[in-house]
């Protein structure tokens, strides 16, 4: 998430109230989390596990609950709540804004999209031209959408991330300040859910078609062409390379990849990061010839057992 000017390390300090390391004046563009980071973004680290990733990072603002020795080149910010003041920033640059109307003003709609009664669209979204948004589709803030694209009744754009904290009291939500992002000739089935990123982009590529009832946790990125079967649930932070096939009921981790023109067999749990260019299936995941001679050969125990009695 880019910020709509340039900040300097100074003003973010006195923002969040917090000690910083580094130049003043330091030139603060973002925020982003670690997977995504670019040079001038701030990204938060809480844990001594992860200090190091974060510190090694493009990111050149760290939001850091510990005083270490500031990189080169970088800016630290000392705090001892990194998880909350990251939501601090969140809520500062992009604040909720409630709606007035099922259709924003601020909505930018293209020529012969044709949106059908009871859907919603937010504030600040673009939709693309020759669209059909069916009936009961939610379409939160910033979501952006390209050119000949089908949203089928039901279907949810923009929710937050599945993203929490424990706390001795229950969980906090780490507020999502990212987006949407449909490309061209994409199909939506009914009752799809499409989390919007936590400060990036969550992404779904040309011509990519969904069935109804799929799942596209935050920040995950599906390339062009690919199809997703019904009941599918793809976790966060994903990426789904093009001309992917993935059959029915099949659930993955999160921070994996999937290769170009692997194909995922139904109810398959995609355990790891697989390969292009070939077949799978199970639970944990294995090409799909190697585990079907398995589940044959489990057949044949029994058989064995009474020639061994």
């Amino acid at each position: 998430m880019k910020f709509n000017k340039v900040h300097s390390l100074q003003e973010i300090a006195n923002l969040l109230n917090c000690e910083s390391v580094g130049d003043k004046n330091f030139e603060i563009l973002g925020m982003n989390e670690i997977h995504v980071v670019e040079e001038g973004d701030i990204v938060f680290v809480d844990h001594p596990k992860y200090y190091d990733k974060a510190l090694k990072s493009a990111a050149t603002i760290i939001l850091i609950n510990k005083k270490v020795d500031c990189p080169e080149g970088k800016a630290l910010l000392i705090s001892d709540d990194p998880f909350r003041d990251f939501n601090i920033l969140t809520n500062h640059f992009k604040p909720f804004q409630s709606a007035s109307a099922s259709i924003s003003a601020s909505a930018k709609i293209g020529q012969d999209t044709v949106i059908q009664p009871n859907a919603f669209v937010g504030n600040h979204v673009v939709i693309g031209e020759n669209c059909m948004i069916h009936s009961n589709v939610s379409i939160y803030d910033h979501t952006i959408i390209g050119d000949n694209v089908i949203i089928h009744a039901g279907s949810v754009l923009g929710a937050d991330a599945f993203y929490y904290k424990k706390r001795e009291d229950g969980f906090d939500q780490l507020l999502s300040g990212g987006r949407v992002v449909i490309k061209d000739n994409v199909g939506i089935g009914a009752l799809c859910t499409i989390d919007k990123g936590v400060s990036g982009d969550t992404i779904i590529g040309e011509g990519t078609k969904l069935d109804n009832q799929v799942h596209v946790g935050h920040d995950t990125v599906i390339g062009k062409k690919c199809l997703i079967a019904s009941q599918t649930g793809i976790a966060g932070c994903v990426i789904i390379e093009d001309e992917v096939t993935i059959w029915g009921q099949v659930g993955t981790t999160s921070g994996i990849t999937i290769g170009k023109k692997a194909i995922i067999l139904g109810q398959t749990g995609v355990t790891k990061s697989v390969e292009g260019g070939k077949s799978y299936f199970g639970t944990p995941i294995e090409e799909s010839r190697e585990k079907l001679k398995q589940l044959a050969n489990i057949k044949k125990i029994p058989e064995i057992l009474n020639k061994l009695k």
